[in-house]
């Protein structure tokens, strides 16, 4: 089968890219039909094929970057930052909001608390090396965390680890729901990526060594960072 001209340029960028290595901004049209000699209709074929491939990706107003592969969400009880530390990113947080609301019927019975008591809400941006990853709402009742705000998730704060540290309270187990979804423009916009792009909505309840509920989260996670993991047992060898 012959080759395309576009084929050829296609793995020359991707050469390139694995030189640049992830996340790094591509030349632009013009400089990469001057470099490998083609024109620039070749090269934006050639970076279309390489999107497909999902090697690179665009960015609106911003470029073409090499495209950082998928991180892999095992589903297990790891907090954010540790799933980013294992992969060898630096885990922070943009806090964006924090409130108490007064919990209704249906979100104590979620939390497992008295209804009318106060939880905590506190929303963030979750990110990896600085780069967009999840929109993370947090509740909690607020008497299980005594004096804690938003604030104090606020930059690389841990709430696994403010939870060990100052409440003496550990993860032990917990529920985790995934489905797909369309981000709307609100949400895009704070992920960095464009309006209709896909993502993964996680919700996940969480017990700690008393038993009791001491987080529900929500999430969206960006469809193109995000792979799902999950361990295969054999149906005689489940507990």
């Amino acid at each position: 089968m012959a080759v395309t001209r576009s084929t050829e340029v296609g793995a020359k960028v991707a050469a390139l890219c694995a030189e640049l290595g992830p996340g790094a901004m591509l030349p632009g049209e013009r400089d990469l039909s001057t470099r490998f000699g083609v024109s620039r209709a070749t090269v934006r074929k050639a970076l279309e094929e390489l999107m497909a491939r999902r090697i690179i990706e665009r960015r609106h107003g911003a470029g073409t970057f090499v495209r950082r592969p998928a991180v892999a969400q095992p589903l297990m009880a790891t907090s954010f930052g540790d799933d980013m530390r294992r992969r060898g990113l630096e885990p922070s947080s943009r806090l964006l909001w924090w409130d108490t609301v007064v919990a209704d019927t249906d979100l104590a019975a979620r939390l497992e608390m008295p209804g009318g008591e106060a939880v905590l809400r506190v929303c963030r941006v979750r990110l990896a090396d600085g780069e967009p990853m999840t929109l993370e709402t947090l509740h909690v009742p607020a008497a299980r965390v005594p004096g804690l705000t938003g604030d104090d998730l606020d930059g690389p704060s841990s709430y696994y680890e403010l939870l060990a540290s100052r409440f003496d309270r550990r993860i032990r187990s917990g529920t985790q729901s995934v489905a797909p979804v369309v981000l709307d423009a609100g949400d895009a916009a704070l992920l960095g990526v464009a309006a209709g792009a896909a993502a993964l909505r996680f919700v996940r309840t969480s017990r700690d060594h008393r038993g009791e509920v001491i987080e529900r989260v929500e999430s969206l996670a960006r469809g193109d960072r995000y792979l799902i993991e999950m361990e295969i047992i054999p149906p005689g060898e489940i507990p």
